[in-house]
């Protein structure tokens, strides 16, 4: 198809959408000079829980992608559905922006109150800056000094005017947890940027919830990861997030966050007073914990980890199971270890390691990839952090059928224990079908042969 013809057909597609909305207007006694206007005039009238995104013409239109995707009954649970952020800066904004995109049909918008940093402009991080336009998902210029709540409301009006926007230029603390949880929100978005305010919020029960660490002075967009609060390393805010919370409430983990994996590469910069001298930030800091010095933030990182909150709610909202990349945080030197650990073992039993066909970088797919670095008879992750390193003091690669060269195809990540076990039991085709039940977890592919192993194993006393 021609240029010309694309540009054609878009033409009528965009002069056929705005004739909908037109004569829906007209048979609606409304005339709007646009579609934000017809659509602000609309919910007046008749308010979100009248739309229903499988009979409403503009709303289904302007979803139809999401529809597509989900399915209609899915989508209508998204549409349904209130989410509250919690923090509105470079990945709150782009959160909370996707959200509404996907069709959530309420949402409640919270940051802080700039009342309390007037005496210093330096940190008013309430309202939109000239430096936070480098990472806000809308803010413009004109949008400077703005509640960063009022702006996203604004903005987000000529977006998806059918949805329900709240926003509240208010600090989270106890006295205003009731006014910003209140109304059974379908999810919470904590993308709090201080530590006394995170660990105040985090402790909430009942409320599905995830949270957002460190994305400032990072670069690499590859290293973003979802998992267990426990699971996140190389990140100074949710280090002291976790001793806080392991301090104070005796909570470990439990907690679904958003971090990256890489290790910061600026630090804070240095605080300079009205003077332009160098001062202790603490002098200036009004509100315990909130940070007072500036880190450097590179915007797309913020903005990344806003998309990736907004993804992961919308398909829990949805009910699309997706399954999060398990996070393996071993270095080559780890690979290299068990590279090393494979070849001797090889020659101890087989008198040459001329059968290992895997380099270190085989190793590290293997290990990362297939096993997700610990071994294959864990279900879940046991060890995380510097857990996962000393784990490998006792993992070794073994050939899974000792008939066939040690290959990617034919490697197993074990226990040392559990390696002995697998050395007696692989003698015959009955030991190894009892091995492979010792292996392998309920429900796999290979249920039926795990429970008849399974049972063979507790006889034995192994399993």
């Amino acid at each position: 198809m021609s240029c010309l013809s694309i540009l054609s057909l878009n033409y009528f597609y965009v002069h056929n959408l705005g004739a909908k909305v037109e004569d829906l207007a007209k048979r609606e006694g409304l005339l709007p000079e646009n579609a934000k206007g017809f659509a602000v005039a609309r919910r007046q009238n008749h308010g979100m829980a009248d739309l229903d995104p499988l009979k409403d013409e503009i709303v289904s239109e302007q979803l139809t992608r999401n529809i597509q995707f989900f399915g209609l009954e899915s989508q209508q649970k998204v549409t349904a559905s209130y989410v509250v952020v919690i923090g509105l800066g470079g990945i709150g904004s782009h959160a909370a922006s996707m959200l509404l995109r996907s069709g959530v049909g309420r949402l409640l918008l919270v940051d802080f109150d700039q009342e309390l940093f007037e005496p210093i402009q330096q940190i008013s991080t309430a309202v939109v800056s000239l430096s936070s336009l480098n990472r806000h998902a809308v803010a413009t210029r004109a949008d400077v000094g703005i509640p960063k709540a009022q702006c996203l409301k604004d903005h987000f009006l000529s977006i998806f005017p059918e949805c329900q926007i709240d926003s509240r230029v208010l600090l989270y603390d106890a006295s205003s947890e009731e006014e910003i949880l209140s109304g059974n929100p379908d999810f919470v978005l904590d993308c709090i940027d201080n530590i006394d305010t995170k660990v105040t919020f985090l402790p909430t029960r009942g409320l599905k919830v995830l949270s957002a660490t460190g994305a400032g002075a990072r670069a690499d967009p590859t290293r973003i990861r979802v998992a267990d609060l426990k699971e996140s390393t190389n990140d100074p805010l949710s280090r002291a997030v976790r001793h806080r919370l392991r301090r104070d409430y005796g909570i470990d983990g439990g907690i679904p966050v958003v971090f990256s994996l890489e290790k910061p590469k600026a630090k804070l910069l240095p605080f300079k007073g009205p003077s332009g001298e160098e001062e202790n930030p603490s002098d200036y800091q009004i509100v315990p914990g909130f940070r007072v010095r500036i880190i450097p933030v590179l915007g797309a990182i913020p903005a990344l980890f806003g998309q990736v909150m907004a993804s992961y709610v919308v398909t829990q909202l949805a009910g699309l199971e997706v399954q999060t990349e398990p996070v393996v945080n071993l270095d080559m030197d780890h690979y290299r270890v068990l590279h090393y650990r494979l070849i001797e073992h090889e020659e101890s039993l087989y008198g040459t390691a001329m059968e290992v066909q895997v380099d270190v970088e085989e190793v590290m797919y293997v290990v990362k990839e297939l096993w997700h670095g610990r071994s294959a008879r864990e279900q879940s992750a046991k060890d995380v952090g510097r857990g996962m390193w000393r784990s490998v003091n006792e993992l070794m690669l073994v050939r899974w059928d000792r008939a066939k060269p040690a290959s990617v195809s034919n490697l197993i990540l074990l226990k040392f224990k559990e390696r002995k076990i697998m050395m007696v039991a692989t003698h015959s085709k009955i030991g190894k079908c009892v091995f492979l039940a010792f292996v392998f977890p309920p429900n796999s592919l290979l249920e039926n042969t795990e429970v008849e192993g399974r049972n063979s194993l507790l006889k034995l006393g192994v399993a």
